[in-house]
């Protein structure tokens, strides 16, 4: 079932799509005991965006309106599969303005346009500190040995 047939984001893919900037994200793979964390990020270190959808609940005028978005996932390619078996849309900025497009209701396009290029995509085992919202700081994608 695609984006445009699932009744909570029905109406987002179609109207309410986003770009979230990140330099990398972490996805974690299960060990026999544990799960251990990698950080994902292009070798080149730049800048990139995940697809997204954005999405209203309440009233405008309501003092408890509530903006949320989500990030697009995909089944994970084979690169990534050697960590966990789902991935985020890394968009290609060359897509950009025709997933932004708000005169783009063409679903099969749109469809089409969430592929990543996972080529230049690096990762490396990372502290499990990360696991923690509370830490914070250049450590926490510096890359680690992996206890056995």
């Amino acid at each position: 079932m695609s984006l445009a047939e699932k009744p909570p984001y029905r109406q987002a893919y179609k109207k309410r799509r986003c770009l979230i900037p990140a330099d990398g994200f972490y996805e974690w793979k299960a060990l026999k005991d544990r799960k251990q964390p990698y950080y994902i990020h292009y070798q080149h270190g730049d800048v990139f965006a995940f697809a997204g959808l954005w999405e209203r609940w309440g009233e405008i005028d309501d003092k408890d309106l509530i903006y949320s978005c989500t990030i697009i996932t995909t089944a994970a390619d084979k690169k990534i599969s050697a960590i966990h078996t789902r991935m985020p849309i890394i968009m290609s900025p060359d897509k950009y303005a025709q997933w932004l497009d708000p005169e783009n209701l063409d679903t099969n396009t749109l469809q089409d346009l969430l592929t990543t290029d996972t080529s230049d995509l690096e990762f490396y085992p990372v502290s499990t500190v990360v696991n923690s919202p509370k830490n914070n700081g250049k450590d926490l994608v510096e890359k680690i040995e992996i206890p056995h």
